[in-house]
């Protein structure tokens, strides 16, 4: 579904690592923005252009053969245009070609910003601050049309200002921790310069979300398949509060959920959040499915066509249904599309790319949206308890993809035991809330070990915690190495079939969250 209010602001993305922080910078205050592949047909969106565009960095140069480039009929709206870094380079060209150039000195990393013009842009900053530069070319020739409002010791042109229209450049990277006036930056561009306010809310989300629900649907039916985690649970809850009892859900035991989990969330489903919901034990299909699979994307797509299946013979004999509701988010999109310039695609998600022809089902995806804390500020909002709306994301293809080998009931039970001692450990010590997500990975590693007088050779088990905010980028959650001991004991020991416990000290990128 597609959620776009009145105002809202266009990134279009020419491959920088930081395009996803510049869309978190701009949600933070209240504003709806959009991440498009700077390729993108702009006649898409021309019925509903945005009030402001804001052209990212990116790892070519100007000058490459094959270099990305810069669609003019973005002029056309006559709305403010922010370049970053390659986007400013991108505007400079555009003007004078040839007038961007290797530079005799690149920068990478802090540099003292020099302000030339606190107006605009630039207002309520002190005249000097510290901002972040990622960039081997520099503009040595700048057209009569812009003026420079920015200097750094190394680079002339830092930052500019067009001397008619609402079109701005800089050298550096606002969106990032490390430009210490960044926020304000993009806060003086959004608010002032495109005179944007921060209306878009969580409310204001479900009562457009919930309308469009109701208009798309009509009086049709809507499955809804549950996985257990909080994506799919807020969007069960939103489209209840649309559509009541016109919505079906189904809840699947695939066998690879976490310790006793599938009666627990049974049970909130059913008592706390009162969903329809129908429960179904399909471990033992799942698992036959997936005998002797080894390749991680091969295991994803059995489990997604799995549930298929299992969607389909639970509604075989009703053919009421015409929408399947998911829930899809938007690091799930960005991640599993792959356009010219911008980022590769990482891996696939089970949940994107659409269903196939025969279930004859069209898809509702209510918060494809979103990042993954405005879903949270969305159930909270619904009334789903905190102490389920703060669980840790959990995987659609569940320990499928933290067994790092083949699956088996034996595989199973073990990272199921681990991890159920790692997060009741986490809950006890109050460090649960401390970190974005935690998990066990199963490894494909055996060893050698000593217990009693017995030599072993059995499993390694890896600890993974992490602290983020959205899961698009993370850092390796630094917990205390005491707690690490005696969690690591308590797997040993407690744990038949593992020797060896390690701690993944690898943040996101150039690693992703899951091992799979």
């Amino acid at each position: 579904m597609q959620h776009r209010p009145d105002n809202w602001v266009l990134i279009l993305d020419y491959g920088s690592q930081y395009t996803q922080l510049i869309a978190r910078r701009i949600r933070e205050q209240n504003v709806y923005c959009e991440i498009h592949p700077c390729n993108t047909n702009l006649q898409n969106i021309a019925d509903h252009p945005p009030k402001g565009i804001i052209l990212s960095g990116g790892p070519s140069s100007v000058n490459d053969e094959d270099a990305p480039a810069l669609n003019r009929s973005i002029f056309d709206w006559e709305v403010p245009i922010l370049g970053i870094c390659y986007g400013l380079q991108l505007l400079a060209h555009d003007e004078i070609p040839g007038s961007v150039e290797k530079a005799d000195r690149r920068e990478f990393g802090r540099s003292e910003l020099i302000i030339d013009d606190d107006s605009g842009l630039f207002k309520n900053l002190p005249q000097e601050s510290v901002v972040w530069m990622s960039h081997a070319d520099h503009i040595k020739e700048l057209s009569d049309n812009y003026k420079v409002i920015g200097h750094t010791d190394n680079a002339r042109v830092a930052a500019v200002r067009h001397t008619d229209k609402d079109i701005y450049g800089v050298q550096f990277h606002p969106e990032v921790v490390h430009t210490v006036n960044g926020k304000q930056i993009l806060t003086n561009f959004i608010s002032d310069i495109c005179e944007l306010e921060g209306s878009w809310t969580a409310q204001s989300f479900i009562e457009s979300t919930v309308q469009e629900i109701r208009q798309k649907v009509g009086s049709d039916r809507v499955l809804c398949g549950l996985s257990g985690g909080v994506d799919s649970t807020v969007v069960a809850t939103l489209i209840h509060k649309a559509i009541g009892d016109q919505l079906q859900c189904i809840f699947v035991d695939n066998g690879l959920l976490r310790k006793n989990e599938f009666q627990k969330v049974l049970n909130v489903y059913e008592d706390k959040l009162h969903l329809p919901v129908k429960g179904i034990d399909a471990s033992d299909k799942f698992l036959k499915n997936l005998a002797g699979v080894f390749d991680p994307e091969e295991k994803r797509n059995i489990i997604g066509n799995t549930f298929i299946d299992v969607f389909d013979d639970a509604i075989a004999h009703d053919q009421s249904f015409k929408y399947l509701a998911q829930g899809t988010l938007y690091p799930d999109v960005i991640e599993s599309v792959s356009f010219k310039g911008p980022s590769a695609t990482i891996k696939s998600h089970h949940n994107v790319g659409g269903l196939p022809e025969e279930m004859n089902l069209d898809l509702i995806e209510p918060v494809r949206e979103l990042f993954k804390d405005e879903v949270r500020n969305v159930g909270r909002e619904l009334g789903i308890p905190d102490n389920f709306i703060n669980r840790h994301p959990f995987p659609g293809p569940g320990l499928g993809i933290r067994v790092i080998s083949d699956i088996t009931e034996e595989k199973l039970e073990m990272a199921r035991e681990a991890d159920d001692i790692f997060i009741s450990e986490l809950r006890k010590q109050d460090l649960y809330d401390e970190v974005w997500q935690a998990l066990v990975a199963l490894l494909p590693v055996q060893s050698v070990g000593v217990m009693g007088d017995e030599r072993t050779y059995e499993y390694t088990a890896a600890l993974r915690a992490v602290t983020s905010v959205d899961g698009m980028t993370a850092d390796w959650a630094h917990l205390p190495h005491p707690f690490l001991s005696y969690v690591s004991n308590r797997i040993i020991n407690e744990v038949p079939g593992i020797n060896r416990v390690v701690y993944d000290v690898s943040s996101k990128p150039p690693s992703t969250i899951e091992w799979e």
